[in-house]
């Protein structure tokens, strides 16, 4: 039987990962949900082999790790560094992605949106698409503000090279931090910079940012910074405010396209997806706690508010 047609009476499926995010990250608890509603019970017809992973170089031996366990399917989210890896480890097997900041077209995974070809489809969200839409939030909510910082590692180098793009609408001039090593040390780049320049800093599109996002609020708050997180749990941690997709909306599709594929959909004639909601998000008690006054055009215009 071929791998990427598992039957519908294969007693257990086994989806295997390589992952910054642990498991109980809000992104992997959507997907296991979703995995429930659609029949999936762990131990029963259902075995999840997640692993995390600690620093970018990591992906290659972990994806081998987890395909020498014999899944059936596989699960590449984030940067293209997972999908690479994923698919060098793969062989045969199916693969579903959740791909964000970066073309899988472009960069040859897959054919085309509707017709992907090969053993991959899944989501596909491009970020650095948001880029223009970031600066414009932060210049309506600070309007006299001439510099922002921006947090970048090789995961985010996309979405800091599209930023670097939109800048000169906004006539702001963008103060990059490149971090390296794990863990990163927030609170020391932050001290870094001039008090002008660490006024407002973007940390987007690195799960590593996604990962450390209440040790980077706290940095952030500590040092009176004001800061643009990735999703709407960055907020919650703390982050000022946030423009972008939701979580659960694509990991849940990528549970659907996990089931499709375990009862014989190939993925080769299975579109790709990619999220149709985006919600702004505003955190009015670190805008207390940073003396800032937020317009009440951006408290109207928000999906959610938290206070």
């Amino acid at each position: 039987m071929p791998r990427n047609a598992i039957a519908q009476s294969t007693k257990i499926l086994r989806v295997g990962t390589a992952n910054v995010q642990p498991r109980s990250s809000p992104n992997w608890v959507a997907f296991e949900r979703r995995m429930s509603e659609l029949g999936y019970v762990e131990g029963r017809n259902f075995i999840y082999d997640h692993v995390q992973i600690p620093n970018p170089d990591s992906w290659e031996a972990l994806y081998r790790e987890v395909v020498a366990r014999k899944p059936d399917i596989l699960v590449a989210s984030g940067p293209e560094a997972s999908l690479k890896a994923a698919r060098a480890a793969a062989g045969i097997l199916p693969i579903v992605m959740i791909a964000v900041d970066y073309d899988p077209i472009a960069r040859g995974y897959v054919a085309s949106l509707a017709k992907p070809g090969g053993s991959i489809s899944g989501v596909y969200f491009q970020n650095a698409e948001l880029a223009s839409k970031h600066l414009q939030l932060i210049k309506e909510m600070v309007p006299d503000i001439q510099t922002v910082a921006v947090f970048w590692d090789r995961p985010s180098a996309d979405y800091w090279a599209a930023l670097q793009t939109a800048a000169p609408k906004y006539g702001v001039r963008l103060a990059g931090v490149e971090f390296g090593q794990r863990p990163y040390d927030y609170r020391a780049a932050l001290a870094a910079l001039s008090p002008d320049d660490r006024r407002f800093i973007i940390a987007q599109s690195s799960p590593f940012f996604f990962l450390d996002r209440i040790v980077l609020a706290e940095a952030a708050i500590h040092n009176r910074t004001a800061l643009m997180s990735q999703l709407r749990e960055g907020v919650a941690s703390g982050a000022l405010m946030a423009y972008g997709a939701g979580l659960g909306e694509m990991w849940s599709l990528a549970a659907d396209y996990v089931d499709r594929i375990a009862k014989g959909a190939k993925p080769a004639d299975l579109p790709v997806q990619q999220p149709t909601k985006f919600e702004l998000v505003l955190n009015l008690k670190t805008a207390k706690a940073l003396g800032l006054d937020v317009p009440p055009v951006l408290i109207a215009r928000a999906d959610e508010v938290i206070e």
